[in-house]
């Protein structure tokens, strides 16, 4: 598989990025831009930059399906309360496993089950 573009949310974390980064990914972090990034703005700035954001919130369902904002694709992370460690760990499975389907589409990570929609 190829190289893949993240923008990492702050509510993921700098490890995760980190993570990604190793692995040999290209990972923004959007707290090196800024921590108090707006929804809408991380949102273009990841389309802008062709990177997928990686997201623990759910309002940016809201803005892909109901505000039509464009994207390079989300993957948001269900996993409340999960530590470092577990979301390093599940985001790697998820990228080694799917990366190829993440692009563009808007992916669900919940209760180890990762749904893919259009």
């Amino acid at each position: 598989m190829s190289s893949l573009r993240f923008l990492v949310d702050v509510n993921v974390g700098i490890a995760v990025a980190d993570g990604l980064r190793e692995s040999g990914h290209d990972a923004a972090f959007a707290g090196d831009v800024d921590w108090r990034m707006p929804d809408t703005d991380m949102l273009s700035l990841a389309h802008g930059e062709q990177r997928i954001l990686l997201t623990m919130d759910t309002d940016f369902g809201e803005l892909v399906y109901n505000s039509r904002q464009p994207h390079a694709g989300v993957l948001l992370l269900r996993m409340p309360g999960a530590n470092r460690d577990a979301k390093i760990q599940i985001v790697q499975e998820i990228v080694s496993r799917y990366g190829d389907q993440l692009p563009s589409q808007f992916c669900v990570y919940r209760q180890g089950r990762l749904r893919i929609r259009a």
